[in-house]
């Protein structure tokens, strides 16, 4: 029968090699230094698109890896508007959105506060505002009961599950979850990026609740990082390396979490992780310097607004081919209006047809052509 982590004697005194993380604890800092040295470089505006893109980044990775995807313009219309930034076009977000963005930016933006079992929870009704994760009703804003049996995590048909891991009893969740918040709020003697690693490990370990406990888990790390930093600002995505690496994530919870107490592979592979996190905000610092570029050598055409709005989806990360019908739907406007926009840009050099052709003609930024 397996035991897992919970259930052995000294639980939850996690313990770590020092020596052995001393080195890519470092390596870690020094990385994140230089970015967030890099970013703060920048002039206020770009500053602020650069945080704009890593948290639009943050909580759609964080969806994605629980396997829910959301619509990408309006997670970044719902942080712009909750953030006050002026980015034009903003567009309404649904209550799902608006949640999981409520959620994310309470963690980060206000890092420096307490985490409550009240906060926890507010967090979790955010995250499910019709009471239901998918067709079923759960217990909102409360730790979970375990009414329908244990929380387990599982894979594989019904009839053949294969159970990756079981949390522990409903009955013992609020002693524990006491237990995690008193450690979590402590003055620590260790450094803020390994207390973000126990605390992602150790949160998604009691699972308190009946579902979102992955995403909340992620929260909780990245406010533990933001502590790091002394900043509400993010200019790095932790939850889209994590996306990248799924496997490799849940592969290492399972293994920990049937472990013993020393968690040193754990936060070693954290880190490892949030370096790789570090390394993709090259691709951040890109997608907002090719925008800026992209503006300043167009600056003199007078696009009109609905121009100015499909570009904007375009440069923004517009998933599909846009063709003249997308561009329709996008600027709200008749086929005859599209296909006259599309002409003008493609003569000012604003867009180009996609090569490959077919049924239908796509256009492309000039560079992605």
């Amino acid at each position: 029968m397996t035991t897992y982590i919970y259930e052995l004697k000294g639980w939850p005194k996690l313990r770590w090699s020092a020596e052995k993380l001393a080195a890519p604890l470092a390596s870690v800092r020094h990385s994140q230094g230089l970015l967030i040295g890099r970013m703060e470089g920048l002039g206020f505006q770009l500053r602020d698109e650069a945080v704009l893109y890593s948290l639009t980044e943050d909580v759609l990775k964080s969806s994605e890896i629980e396997g829910e995807r959301l619509d990408r313009e309006q997670v970044r219309s719902s942080i712009a508007r909750r953030l006050g930034m002026d980015i034009g076009g903003l567009i309404p977000a649904d209550r799902d959105v608006e949640g999981v963005v409520e959620m994310m930016l309470d963690a980060t933006q206000n890092f420096a506060v307490p985490l409550t079992a009240e906060r926890l929870f507010n967090w979790h009704a955010a995250l499910f505002p019709t009471g239901r994760s998918g067709m079923h009703k759960i217990t909102v804003g409360g730790w979970r009961t375990d009414r329908d049996g244990p929380m387990q995590v599982v894979s594989g048909p019904v009839g053949r599950e294969r159970v990756h891991y079981q949390a522990p009893p409903a009955k013992k969740v609020a002693r524990e979850m006491d237990a995690f918040l008193a450690w979590f709020n402590q003055d620590h003697e260790d450094d803020p990026v390994l207390v973000a690693a126990v605390a992602h490990l150790w949160f998604v370990t009691i699972h308190p609740f009946e579902d979102g406990n992955g995403r909340i888990a992620r929260a909780i790390a990245d406010m533990a990082l933001a502590r790091s930093e002394r900043s509400p600002r993010r200019f790095y995505s932790m939850s889209a390396q994590i996306r990248a690496e799924r496997n490799a994530y849940y592969d290492m919870l399972e293994a920990t979490q049937k472990g013993d107490l020393d968690v040193t592979a754990w936060i070693n592979w954290f880190l490892a992780c949030l370096g790789r996190a570090f390394d993709g905000a090259d691709t951040i610092l890109a997608s907002v310097l090719r925008k800026a570029r992209f503006w300043e050598r167009h600056a003199t055409h007078p696009i009109n607004e609905r121009q100015r709005k499909v570009l904007n989806r375009l440069l923004n990360g517009f998933e599909g081919k846009l063709t003249s019908s997308k561009y329709a739907v996008l600027a709200k406007c008749s086929q005859d209006t599209a296909g006259r926009d599309i002409d003008t840009l493609i003569k000012w050099g604003m867009l180009v047809k996609a090569p490959g052709g077919g049924r239908s003609t796509s256009y492309v930024l000039p560079d992605a052509s």
